[in-house]
């Protein structure tokens, strides 16, 4: 009977070690490449040396410790709000795929519109929704309902157009709005970067969308993803650098990226 009990303690033990360690695993996938990820190697560090005065009864040092680490979830929390929702957002997508863009004739379309615009210089900005909703970002902005179309979306952009200094939300296979005014990022960005660069940024903070940004001053084509900027993108890889975040078009080739990502 103690065997069994000893087998089932160690079993419950084991499996317990492993849930920890998945867990933790998978937060270090999430927060790798942001702020958050030096901030967790460094209360990893305190951790240790929290449980070392525990063990040589550094009383001092040990209540010092403890009310720091009391604290510092809501520190976390506070400071890296931003980081922390993208991995939510990554998790939720992961769990809960969403009406993310299905049609390879809608990427076709809007790969052509943007280097039509990027070759005469048209500004523009285009956000294709992926899993997660965009919701309150979208009280602004004309409701089109249209099917996505390169010619719409350079009519939309056109200067003479009164909806061609917001942005063009593409939902599914359809235009949904145009003349959204987007959240503008607070990060320093360089000082070439104009207010749709911005708000690409500012979106791709708060969302998993994939914003395109045609320069109306160099026609350079830029791409924000999960809270970075790609620049220099060129027009003639643009569809297939598409297919990457939108798998279920047709094609799941992964292209070799070679942007280079602007702050």
């Amino acid at each position: 009977m103690l065997n069994v009990i000893f087998r089932l303690s160690t079993l419950a033990t084991a499996f317990d070690i492993l849930i920890v360690a998945i867990v933790l695993y998978y937060i270090m996938l999430m927060v790798k490449g942001t702020r958050a990820e030096r901030m967790l190697w460094g209360i990893g560090v305190i951790v240790i040396v929290y449980f070392v005065s525990l063990r040589a009864e550094l009383v001092t040092l040990h209540w010092m410790l403890s009310n720091f680490l009391g604290s510092v979830v809501i520190f976390i929390i506070v400071v890296f709000q931003q980081d922390i929702r993208r991995a939510l957002v990554h998790m939720g997508r992961a769990v809960s795929p969403g009406d993310s863009i299905k049609s390879r004739e809608a990427l076709d379309e809007i790969a052509s519109a943007v280097c039509l615009m990027s070759e005469s210089k048209t500004g523009s900005l285009i956000v294709i929704e992926r899993e997660v909703t965009l919701g309150d970002f979208l009280d602004s902005g004309v409701e089109i309902d249209a099917k996505v179309s390169s010619e719409v979306l350079r009519t939309i952009f056109n200067v003479a157009s009164l909806m061609h200094d917001g942005a063009v939300v593409v939902r599914g296979a359809r235009i949904f709005k145009a003349g959204v005014i987007l959240p503008l990022t607070e990060k320093e960005l360089e000082k070439s970067l104009g207010t749709r660069h911005r708000a690409a940024i500012g979106l791709a903070e708060e969302t998993d969308a994939v914003i395109i940004v045609v320069s109306e001053k160099t026609g350079d084509i830029t791409l924000a993803v999960d809270g970075e900027l790609y620049a220099s993108v060129k027009p003639d890889s643009l569809l297939e650098d598409l297919k990457v975040f939108f798998p279920y078009t047709g094609d799941n080739r992964k292209t070799l990226f070679t942007w280079k990502a602007k702050s």
